[in-house]
């Protein structure tokens, strides 16, 4: 990176954080993600051999995945502060968002574990803590064919409830329906975090969140999607029919007051982890683009003495800048204030990836036709930023559903 970077305020140890977390995003990460995208067939992306199972391996390896579990748990939370969690983030992104969403996908039922009082499940995010071979996988299983940004904009509209429909028998629940081919690690992952519509009658407001085992009898999966952009994340279709789901797997019965606790209580959303991940990848690519403009001659002397080169340079330079210094803010307020703002996490999701997308966009015209070379990392980047705008909530229906908020 030729610019300076404004964490003059790191302590020693997110400073050590972020350079582990850099090395390991350039040694394995965007070398693995590169390879994976090239591959025609999205089912080699999963198979056995895969650079996939090297980076999910190392990543536990390092430790990382137990960032999110409690000591009590054999994890490492009390030693975490907020700005780790943010370089570690930021890192991941700058080196594949792809591969940084599967990461985070992964640990996501098991870090559920930990609230329920139950203890098969709380041995479950042990056993997840302890697992560095990725034996373990999580997936988020939230997205349908019927539903997929309006699960935050349907409110209690009857008209607009979940697919997957679970009814309760005595211990159990009997579950049917379909998420759609959008769901992260849905060929691989071992257990979700399963929506599941309870109440029709209240709408989205009507849903319960299991943790749902996906080996369960009627749980079968589709094809791993076939995509433009961040193709070395697996993404794939998960059907259930007539499952049995035990009663005391489903850790949140009632969504409602699940929401109002998270609006009150703080913490992070998915979204403010998108803000973060996508000013990574948005600093990518300005990285890529200056990296270009200087090594590239044209009229006897680099494209980056060029008045326009460095004006568009600097313009990418801001944006990158506001981006990354906004998602900070967020990302800083949601963890540490006590409250959460859902206003400021989608508005950070839009604006970061928003970025990255026009921020790539310009780096492609300064490759010129290299850019459009899949020689060149920017085109990659280009088509991961691009899918980012619409992965975890269309960005202008993630708007909709928080701008009464102003």
């Amino acid at each position: 990176m030729p610019y300076s970077d404004l964490d003059f305020n790191l302590t020693d140890e997110q400073k050590s954080m972020r350079d582990m977390v850099r090395k390991f995003g350039a040694e394995v990460v965007r070398p693995a993600g590169v390879e994976l995208d090239k591959l025609a067939d999205p089912v080699d992306v999963i198979a056995e051999g895969s650079k996939l199972w090297d980076v999910f391996k190392t990543y536990r390896e390092l430790g990382l995945h137990k960032t999110a579990f409690s000591k009590a748990f054999g994890g490492m939370a009390e030693d975490m502060d907020t700005m780790m969690g943010y370089v570690i983030t930021e890192e991941m992104g700058y080196a594949d968002a792809g591969l940084a969403i599967s990461m985070g996908a992964c640990s996501m039922p098991f870090a559920y574990c930990q609230m329920a009082p139950v203890p098969e499940l709380q041995d479950l995010a042990r056993q997840y803590v302890e697992d560095t071979e990725a034996n373990l996988i999580g997936c988020w299983a939230i997205t349908e064919p019927d539903h997929g940004s309006d699960w935050g904009l349907g409110g209690e509209d009857p008209k607009c409830a979940p697919s997957v429909r679970g009814v309760l028998k005595g211990d159990e629940y009997i579950i049917n329906g379909q998420k759609a081919a959008w769901v992260s690690n849905g060929n691989i992952a071992t257990h979700a975090v399963l929506h599941v519509g309870l109440d029709p009658s209240k709408g989205m407001m009507g849903q319960g969140i299991a943790i749902c085992p996906l080996d369960l009898p009627g749980i079968s999966r589709g094809k791993p999607l076939n995509k433009i952009g961040q193709r070395p994340l697996n993404q794939g279709e998960i059907f259930f029919e007539d499952v049995q789901l035990p009663k005391k797997y489903m850790i949140i019965p009632d969504y409602s007051l699940f929401m109002e606790a998270r609006r009150a209580g703080g913490g992070q959303t998915p979204m403010s982890g998108m803000a973060v991940l996508f000013g990574g990848l948005a600093k990518a690519a300005l990285d890529e683009g200056i990296a270009y403009a200087r090594q590239r001659v044209q009229g006897g002397v680099p494209i980056i003495e060029h008045k326009n080169i460095k004006l568009k340079l600097f313009e990418m330079f801001m944006q990158v800048e506001s981006a990354r210094s906004f998602a900070r803010r967020m990302y800083t307020f949601n963890a540490e204030s006590g409250a959460s703002s859902l206003l400021h996490a989608m508005a950070g999701k839009w604006i970061s990836t928003e970025t990255a997308f026009k921020v790539a966009s310009e780096a492609i015209q300064i490759f010129g036709g290299n850019g459009l070379s899949k020689e060149y990392q920017i085109e990659k980047i280009f088509r991961d930023a691009r899918a980012a705008m619409i992965e975890d909530g269309v960005n202008e229906s993630l708007a909709l559903g928080v701008a009464d908020d102003l």
